[in-house]
């Protein structure tokens, strides 16, 4: 068994190489070419450090190994200088069932969620360069600025969070990684006139005003899992000319949608890649609402596997 620290995950990981991956786990998933057993979410804690747990397997047909995650979001662990997702993944031979690894969640998970972000820019986008508003200062708004960058030509990054020190500690990081990031005061101040809006936080209200968006505007939203959370308000989504899911029978639950569409009136992100569907004006306002999907999760964790076991990263202990 093969154990993947998050410094060994850096050394094999790249946004660049992991958004074609990505790609292919979403058409797969959207072919139905994937198991995807539903994911129990339960309370852990009490408390000002209450969370939320989750389990999440999946495997991809065909693939050589599935994988099982365990994660956690403490919304109050910035405040005792720790990452609000915490995650571990297992990996297990599809063949023999046999333990293939261990690893560090945090960063696969951050960096296959920011690729939501990057591919949906690049496929959804009005005409480029993106003038990109991230609403959230965490770990997940650095990962899906990076992406984004990844995936397109980005000119200016705009960081709101309601916490001054985090969205100029943000801004910072992003600036250091060579991108032109600046922190702002209001989540107006972030989103007027952006061309991508991207939202990464654990709200339960809504983080800006659907007014304030302009015409053809993306807006990718990450944060919301359940039906208390919430990043988008009734106007965002009634502007909408367009909302695609990475989960539509999940997405349709979060406190983003619940109420305002049916799965019907959301259309699979896999048909993005696949063809079947996208921009169809540079006016229109398009919403793509991400809950997560553990097979992003399955394909990440093997691709991150073979460079590692080709490159003899990571301390391989008997099972």
């Amino acid at each position: 068994m093969r154990i993947l620290s998050d410094d060994d995950l850096a050394r094999v990981l790249s946004l660049a190489d992991l958004l074609p991956v990505v790609e292919e786990a979403f058409v797969k998933q959207g072919r139905g070419a994937v198991e995807r057993p539903p994911r129990p979410h339960f309370p852990v804690g009490e408390g000002d450090t209450a969370g939320t747990a989750l389990v999440m397997p999946a495997a991809i047909h065909s693939a050589a190994t599935f994988t099982t995650k365990v994660a956690t979001v403490h919304p109050s662990n910035p405040d005792r200088g720790l990452p609000t997702v915490r995650a571990q993944v297992h990996v297990t031979d599809a063949a023999t069932g046999e333990t293939r690894a261990t690893m560090d969640g945090d960063r696969l998970t951050n960096a296959r969620t920011g690729c939501i972000g990057g591919l949906a820019a690049r496929e959804l986008a009005a005409d480029p360069p993106v003038d990109l508003a991230v609403v959230g200062a965490g770990a997940q708004a650095r990962w899906q600025t990076r992406a984004v960058a990844a995936a397109t030509d980005v000119e200016r990054v705009r960081v709101y969070s309601p916490t001054p020190d985090s969205r100029r500690q943000c801004a910072a990081d992003l600036h250091e990684d060579g991108l032109d990031a600046e922190a702002v005061d209001s989540p107006g101040a972030a989103v007027e006139g952006a061309s991508v809006v991207v939202t990464a936080t654990t709200a339960t209200e809504p983080v800006f005003s659907g007014a304030d968006l302009a015409p053809g505007t993306l807006v990718v939203a990450v944060g919301a899992y359940t039906a208390e959370m919430c990043e988008l308000d009734e106007t965002t989504v009634g502007r909408a000319a367009q909302v695609f899911a990475d989960v539509p029978e999940e997405v349709v639950e979060t406190g983003d949608v619940a109420g305002r569409l049916t799965v019907e009136g959301l259309t699979p992100l896999s048909a993005v890649f696949e063809g079947r569907a996208g921009r169809r004006s540079d006016d229109e306002i398009i919403v793509v609402a991400s809950v997560g999907s553990a097979v992003l999760d399955a394909a990440a964790a093997e691709h991150v596997l073979e460079r590692a076991e080709e490159r003899d990263v990571g301390t391989v202990v008997d099972g």
